[in-house]
């Protein structure tokens, strides 16, 4: 009888305890919704704000220059104008209230890969997040780039006696796949979130994609006569290291003038590195004639043996020849480009404005 009094006691006591807990969730969950409410509106408000300040900054400035080009405002006024317009949107577009600036046209790419969803970060910290995170991924990445290729070949040497298996050198096209492909959607989601990535830099990541995926129906022939055979796939494995080379100095190099260009506020915390051949004097005369090599080399008499092995290639192997044959001249106009914004880089140090 005892027993079964202090049953029901302790039933009740746990029904009790649950009813509460019901409640309090009940309780959170309306606390919960008039919080997102509340912020929401506040968010509204303040993102019209935002908006209505950046058009009237632009609207000044069209305002001044208009001004200047009549003769109605003197040079010297306008200059001070435009420097403290510049100022408040920097301001703007580099503080906490850039979350509420338009954000920008996603495009195909992002839209195709993760639909239409908003990868705009709201927060500072975790757009410069991003940014580390696309650094670092370039880091690691440049180094396999390296390593791959490099391992390939000393095997190719030490172990297979010369003939190189297709299953090693299809599993490296493929990671050279993954890679473009995920280059490609962080700086896609970078250029969103307000980095001034260029889009000739997103669109040469999309052309490797295409050429590493027609890699992929490379032919690897075996005997006999492998090593004539494979010829092709060995010369584009030694352009690979030398590429790999290449882009372990330029990301540590150019990283290096990306930070001078944000401590002299030509450059905001959110921009990255997309190909230029700019970095300290000394570090230029190291990088700039190994592009240089790299374009010669591409554009010589290798790239023509690519192209024609001596008639022992596949009709898909001299396709993906000439396709790579086309990265190399583009390459070769990169390296071009870049001697000369080298020797201007000379000049400027001469003068001291580093």
């Amino acid at each position: 009888m005892g027993d079964s009094a202090i049953g029901e006691k302790v039933e009740r006591t746990v029904a009790e305890e649950v009813s509460r807990l019901v409640e309090a969730a009940k309780e959170l969950q309306d606390a919960g919704a008039s919080l997102i409410s509340q912020t929401s509106a506040e968010e509204d408000a303040l993102r019209q704000r935002v908006r209505a300040l950046d058009s009237t900054i632009r609207r000044f400035r069209s305002s001044v220059a208009s001004s200047l080009h009549n003769g109605n405002l003197d040079s010297k006024d306008a200059e001070k104008l435009v420097e403290e317009l510049y100022k408040a949107s920097y301001i703007l577009s580099e503080g906490d209230a850039a979350a509420f600036l338009p954000s920008k046209y996603h495009g195909r790419f992002l839209n195709m890969f993760l639909g239409p969803i908003n990868v705009s970060a709201t927060r500072k910290d975790v757009k410069l997040k991003v940014k580390q995170e696309y650094n670092n991924f370039r880091d690691r990445t440049a180094f396999l780039f390296l390593f791959f290729p490099s391992l390939l070949l000393v095997l190719r040497s030490w172990i297979w006696g010369g003939c190189l298996p297709a299953l090693p050198v299809q599993l490296y096209q493929a990671w050279l796949l993954f890679l473009y492909t995920g280059l490609a959607l962080r700086g896609n989601i970078l250029r969103v979130n307000g980095s001034d990535i260029r889009p000739w830099w997103i669109y040469h990541h999309y052309f490797a994609m295409l050429m590493a995926l027609i890699s992929l129906t490379w032919e690897i022939e075996r005997e006999p006569n492998c090593a004539e055979k494979q010829r092709g796939v060995q010369l584009f494995l030694q352009w690979a290291i030398m590429q790999g080379v290449a882009m372990i100095l330029q990301n540590r190099y150019q990283r290096q003038r990306l930070y001078t260009r944000i401590a002299l506020g030509k450059a905001r915390r959110m921009d990255v590195v997309w190909g230029e051949t700019a970095g300290v004097e000394g570090q230029l005369w190291l990088l700039a004639p190994i592009l240089f090599h790299i374009a010669g080399q591409r554009e010589g008499g290798k790239g023509w043996e690519l192209a024609v092995p001596r008639g022992l290639s596949s009709g898909w192997s001299v396709v993906l020849a000439l396709v790579r044959e086309g990265e190399g001249v583009a390459l070769g106009g990169w390296g071009m480009a870049g001697g000369e914004r080298v020797a201007g880089r000379q000049q400027e140090m001469a003068w001291g404005d580093w």
